[in-house]
Parts: C-alpha cells; sequence; structure tokens
C-alpha cells in the first residue's frame, strides 16, 4: 500500500486528542506532509495546522485525505460519508484505518468510481503474502519491542530513523500499524494479516538490503501480552533482527485491557532473545526507551541512569531526551556482528 501525500488531515468531531491519535501522530513525525486539517462542528481535537476546506485542500496540492480519528470500534459515522464523498469527488484520495472498508458504503464506492480516486483501507491489504521462510538476508534491521502495547514502539523507531538520517545513515522507517502506514507512506497493519503469514509480510516489509542500510521495523504488542502475544511473535520472527530496542512504560502495574501483571524489562529481554534466535541467532538488545511522560525530569533522568547500569545498554526517553545513545551503540554495529 502507498499512500500519496501531502495530506489533508480529517478529524471529524472526535471529543478529544486522544481519539485524534492517528492524525495527531502524522502531524508529529511528517508535518511537512500536513497541508491543512479538516474539523467538523463540535471537534474538540486541534493537530495544530490550518483548517481548511476540501477546495482549499485540493487548490494547495493536498492529494490525500487522511482519516485521522479513531473510535471505538473503528466503525465510520454515518455523518462523515458526506465529506469523504466530497473529497473524492475533489478527486483527492482518502484513506483510513477504520474497520469497515470504505468501498462497502454504496455512496463512497460510487464517488470514488465516478472520480478516479483511489480508496486506502490501511486495515485491509489486498497484497498477497508467503509464508515466512526465515532465510538469513542482508541487511541490518532493529525491532522495537515492548514491555506492553502503547509503550513507544513507533515513536522510538521514527525518533532512530530522524537521528540516523540526520548522521547520512541509509535508514528507513518500516511500518506494522495503521499510523505507521499513514507516517511513512507504505507498510503493512500486520494485526490484519492472516495468521499463517505474518512473518512473511514483516520479511515483505523489510526485504534484503545493501550491508549497511538499517530498517527500523515498529514493534506490535507484546510478547506478554495474552491477546497480542501471537501477533509479536511474527512479527519477531519476519523481521529477524540484528538489534532490538526495549520500550517501557514504568507507572503501568498491568498490562493494557487484561489484569496480567506487567512483565519486567529482563523478562522482555530474555524472551525476545529465546524467541528471536529462530531467524537470527546474533540478535540482541541495544537499548531500552522510556516513555517517562508521568515522572518530573529529574525522577526520569535517575530512573535511566538505573536502567542503563543495570542493564548494561544506554536508556533514553526518545521524546524527552532524544536518541543519540541509541544510535551512538549502533555505530559499527555490522562490524561488530
Amino acid at each position: 500500500m502507498i499512500i500519496d501525500p501531502p495530506y489533508l488531515i480529517f478529524l471529524g468531531d472526535v471529543p478529544d486528542a486522544l481519539a485524534a491519535k492517528t492524525g495527531l501522530g502524522i502531524v508529529d513525525w511528517r508535518p511537512d506532509w500536513c497541508i491543512g486539517q479538516l474539523r467538523l462542528p463540535g471537534c474538540q481535537a486541534d493537530a495544530g495546522i490550518p483548517d481548511l476546506s476540501i477546495a482549499e485542500a485540493k487548490s494547495r496540492g493536498v492529494k490525500t485525505m487522511v482519516v485521522g480519528a479513531v473510535n471505538a470500534g473503528g466503525v465510520l459515522p454515518p455523518h462523515w460519508i458526506s465529506p469523504i464523498v466530497e473529497a473524492l469527488d475533489a478527486g483527492l484520495d482518502v484513506a483510513t484505518g477504520l474497520h469497515v472498508r470504505l468501498s462497502s458504503v454504496p455512496e463512497i464506492a460510487e464517488a470514488a468510481a465516478r472520480s478516479g480516486a483511489r480508496l486506502h483501507d490501511v486495515r485491509f491489504s489486498d497484497q498477497r503474502f508467503a509464508t515466512g521462510k526465515g532465510t538469513r538476508r542482508p541487511g541490518l534491521r532493529l525491532l522495537t519491542v515492548g514491555t506492553d502495547c502503547s509503550a513507544g514502539k513507533k515513536y522510538t523507531a521514527l525518533a532512530l530513523e530522524r537521528e540516523m538520517r540526520a548522521r547520512g545513515w541509509d535508514a528507513d522507517f518500516r511500518a506494522t500499524g495503521q499510523t505507521g502506514v499513514f507516517i511513512s507512506g507504505r507498510g503493512v497493519s500486520i494485526d490484519a494479516v492472516v495468521a499463517d503469514f505474518i512473518s512473511g509480510a514483516v520479511e515483505w516489509i523489510c526485504p534484503a538490503a545493501d550491508p549497511g542500510h538499517w530498517d527500523l521495523i515498529e514493534g506490535q504488542g507484546s510478547l506478554f501480552h495474552p491477546s497480542f502475544a501471537g501477533v509479536s511473535l511474527g512479527l519477531l520472527h519476519g523481521a529477524q533482527p540484528d538489534a532490538f530496542v526495549v520500550c517501557h512504560e514504568p507507572t503501568r502495574t498491568t498490562m493494557r485491557g487484561v489484569s496480567h501483571p506487567l512483565p519486567s524489562i529482563q523478562e522482555v529481554i530474555d524472551l525476545t532473545i529465546a524467541c528471536g534466535r529462530l531467524t537470527n541467532p546474533a540478535i540482541k538488545c541495544t537499548g531500552i526507551a522510556v516513555n517517562t511522560q508521568k515522572l518530573n525530569e529529574s525522577d526520569a533522568r535517575v530512573l535511566l541512569d538505573g536502567y542503563a547500569a543495570d542493564f548494561g545498554v544506554p536508556a533514553t526517553d526518545p521524546i524527552r531526551f532524544g536518541v543519540t545513545n541509541l544510535v551512538d551503540r549502533l555505530e559499527g554495529f555490522g562490524q561488530n556482528r
């Protein structure tokens, strides 16, 4: 799936910023792709970019309207259909991460047929994937893994890409979730792939590359999460990572949506290595990324220093303190394997 920027971010009439996290995430990481936002009356989210009508967006060169809002169940509210149809009639492609296919709505399908515009349902892929083979392939790969869901795996991978590219390294973020696909313009929503083909889909996302090229692969879920461990394991095997970074939110006691206790960072390191050796015997942990948003700066630095000392790898909050130390650890990595 390849989605053409620049974007108009559609936020609908969501009640808060959390319901607009997809759109806000795109703006955070690809501000140059985001020409404006379209908000309906009553919208309580603001991405901080110009409010534009569809006609204004079209005149400014927008190619795709991205539905950057989410809701419980991933449904398409009926009153969102009209602006989507208007965008299609204006010749804009439309992309969503909802659980309903745009083409299943007659008015939307008819508008796309009239204009020839494309419909992108990021949670659904028309690509046919082979099963994973686990064959060693050239190139360097780093996977972000988590002690839980929503622990910073996407943001860490994106921060690593930004820092590596700033240093002139050959590096690409590889998206495996809906927001990541919008941010990168391509990828596969792994949680929508049939289980047998998850590892094969990840091999397709990050294929053989030049020996010095880094793929920064967005992790999903957690090997310890009873709901999503299957996706996390298939992703690990397909990514065949040389390196991994553990992502952690230190104030949680149970995993999101379940009563299971949060695993320790050491448990995640040990299980990731044990399972990851199936497709890369040389897999190793190279860093820890921590979401310290709920801590003051002094406490955050003390916590990170403690993790670095305990685990022997650099630790940081990628958003608060950057990822310079994580990338420093990867200098000459290919030669040191």
